[in-house]
This record gives C-alpha cells, sequence and structure tokens, in this order.
C-alpha cells in the first residue's frame, strides 16, 4: 500500500509541474499573449491631424479588441526613424510599424538586421538606398490608392465651379502638396482628374511647400493661389498643410481636408479625401495577433473600403450628392479608374 500511496504523489506532483511549466492557473486555464506593438511617427508627429494622428487611431482600437501592449515613438527628424524603430525590434516587439513614405529605406536597414521581428510600413516597402524594394519577408507594405480619395474631392470642387456654387466662380481651384512623393501626388492626381472631367475648363493651380510640418509653409503657397483666383483649395500637406485650411478661412474660400476628416481644424473646410491609414494599422495588428502575418503588400481603396471622403459644413445640394454617389459607384466598380500620375 505504501508503494501505491509514493506512486499516487509523484502522478500528482508530476501534474503540479507541468501545469505550471505551461501557466496554467487555478482555474484551468492558459494565459493569453499579451503581443507588443510598437508604432513610429514619421516627423509630423501625433498632432499632425492626419496620417499619424489616424495610425495611433488604429493602435487604440487595437488595445481594446486585442490583448496588445501599444507603444509609439515620435521622430523629430529623419535620423530618429533607425534608432525608434531598433528600439522595438532589440526589445523584440511582435510589431514594428513605420508611419510614412519616408521611412522606407529606415524599414529596408533595420528589417535586415532583425529577420525574426515583423514590420509594417505605411506607404511604402523597406527599400534601399536608391528606393529598390528589398522584398523582405518580414515586412509588409500597408498601400493606398489615393487618388480615389482624391477624385472624390476633385468631383466635389469641379461640380461647385461649373454650377457657379463657389465663392468666387472663376473656374480655378488649388491643390498644396508637402513634398512631392508618391502618396502626395496620387492624391493630386486624382483630384485634377476628377475636377476637369466635372468642369473642362476649370485651371487647377499645384504648389508644394517641400515641408510636412510647419503651416506657416504651407498658408504662403496657398496665398500665391487664392490671389491667382483659386476659391478652393485641397491640402495634401499633413501638419504643414493646416496652414492651408487657415489660410482659406482667413481669405473667405473653400478649403479641403486630407487623410482625416478635418472639418474641426477651420469652418473653411467643406470636404476632406478620406485615407483610412487606422483602418490599415488595424488590420497589420490584427493579422500578427491572428497568426497570418504575410510579407509583400496590402492595398487599401474605395472598393475595399480603405478610401473615401466626408462632406463638412456645406449644405450639399441633392445634385452634387447624386454626382458623388454616381462617381463613388463607378470608382467602386472599376468603371472609372482615377489615375496616380498627376495628368498634364
Amino acid at each position: 500500500m505504501a508503494h501505491k500511496h509514493f506512486r499516487f504523489l509523484g502522478v500528482v506532483a508530476a501534474a503540479m509541474v507541468l501545469t505550471i511549466a505551461c501557466g496554467g492557473t487555478s482555474g484551468g486555464g492558459t494565459p493569453t499573449k499579451t503581443y507588443k506593438i510598437g508604432l513610429v511617427t514619421d516627423i509630423g508627429g501625433l498632432n499632425d491631424k492626419s496620417f499619424n494622428h489616424l495610425a495611433d487611431l488604429g493602435l487604440e482600437k487595437a488595445k481594446t479588441d486585442f490583448k496588445i501592449q501599444g507603444d509609439v515613438k515620435e521622430s523629430k527628424s529623419g535620423d530618429d526613424y533607425i534608432p525608434n524603430l531598433t528600439d522595438f525590434a532589440t526589445k523584440k516587439y511582435d510589431l514594428v510599424i513605420g508611419v510614412g513614405f519616408l521611412m522606407q529605406e529606415a524599414v529596408g536597414t533595420v528589417s535586415g538586421q532583425f529577420p525574426d521581428i515583423h514590420f509594417a510600413i505605411i506607404d511604402g516597402a523597406g527599400t534601399d538606398a536608391k528606393s529598390n524594394d528589398l522584398k523582405h519577408p518580414n515586412v509588409q507594405s500597408l498601400y493606398f490608392k489615393e487618388q480615389d480619395a482624391g477624385a472624390m474631392v476633385g468631383t466635389m470642387a469641379g461640380w461647385l465651379e461649373k454650377n457657379n456654387k463657389a465663392k468666387k466662380n472663376k473656374h480655378i481651384i488649388g491643390a498644396v502638396g508637402g513634398i512631392s512623393i508618391p502618396p502626395v501626388d496620387h492624391y493630386i492626381a486624382g483630384y485634377k482628374w476628377a475636377a476637369k472631367i466635372e468642369d473642362p475648363s476649370i485651371q487647377v493651380k499645384i504648389g508644394y511647400s517641400n515641408n510636412f510640418t510647419d503651416p506657416a509653409k504651407c498658408k504662403g503657397v496657398a496665398k500665391s493661389q487664392i490671389d491667382a483666383g483659386a476659391d478652393i483649395v485641397f491640402q495634401v500637406a499633413g501638419g504643414c498643410g493646416l496652414g492651408v485650411l487657415q489660410q482659406a478661412g482667413q481669405s473667405g474660400v473653400y478649403s479641403i481636408g486630407v487623410d482625416a476628416d478635418q472639418k474641426d481644424a477651420d469652418p473653411s473646410v467643406i470636404a476632406s479625401a478620406l485615407k483610412k491609414v487606422d483602418v490599415a494599422t488595424y488590420t497589420a495588428i490584427k493579422n500578427v495577433v491572428n497568426n497570418q502575418f504575410q510579407g509583400g503588400a496590402l492595398t487599401f481603396s474605395i472598393a475595399n473600403e480603405g478610401a473615401g471622403y466626408a462632406i463638412d459644413n456645406l449644405d450639399v445640394p441633392a445634385e452634387l450628392k447624386a454626382e458623388l454617389d454616381k462617381v463613388l459607384g463607378q470608382i467602386k466598380s472599376g468603371a472609372l479608374t482615377p489615375p496616380a500620375d498627376i495628368p498634364a
């Protein structure tokens, strides 16, 4: 009987060791892993009311829906990209997200040094110094068809000019970009293309501030366009572009925001071209949590609800709403394809 007693105690002890080793609790459950997600902003920072802000919103939603630890590092200059990405990777974060096209080379460098860490980048890929995609299997690129959203607000601007519903009705509109990079130019391409379809006589003035952070620089570009007759100006310049919206308000003309719904930035804002960076960020995190991460590209557009537009501070005529609905449906179905390159 003694041998049986010791044998029973041995089985119990082994079961207890196994339970502890598996992370079990007295309730018999196994704790879910806490995933660590690191977000590195571009130089615009979290207060840009644009794509950095939206990326953070996507992270916050993921915190609510999943068991994750989400941390953010704000880049003050391009020199911060590699150190910020590296810090998360060194600490073995499950996913490191870079926000912005300008971070491509940094993501290419750091993802090559840490092949076991998952990376995602908004608006780009992990590239070498010559902008060649290194196609690292641990990098997921999150792209957008910004031209889809640009086309929607271009349709609106062109319709208002054609139907004498703008401020000056001189058939002149403007677009102020930050730096001439693909995501910025895609927006402007769709905007100009759609505006000219609505109003073939329209002039579209395009300028760049070469800056994404200083509102004063964008304000100056917007003023020159408004002084030349533009009575609708579209900002595609992140935090710098807030100066475009402010100048429109001061000059008594209409403005159009970008990325997020910017209706609260200035009363002059009548619409915003939406780029759902929050959806893309959330999707990348969800893929890691669900063990579905794959290197390569995901593209967000009107067709998959990753882009769109918002109407703000404007009593929209039924005819304009019908036109916008028609164009949206045609883009969604593929009957209309806004160009990625700015038309001549």
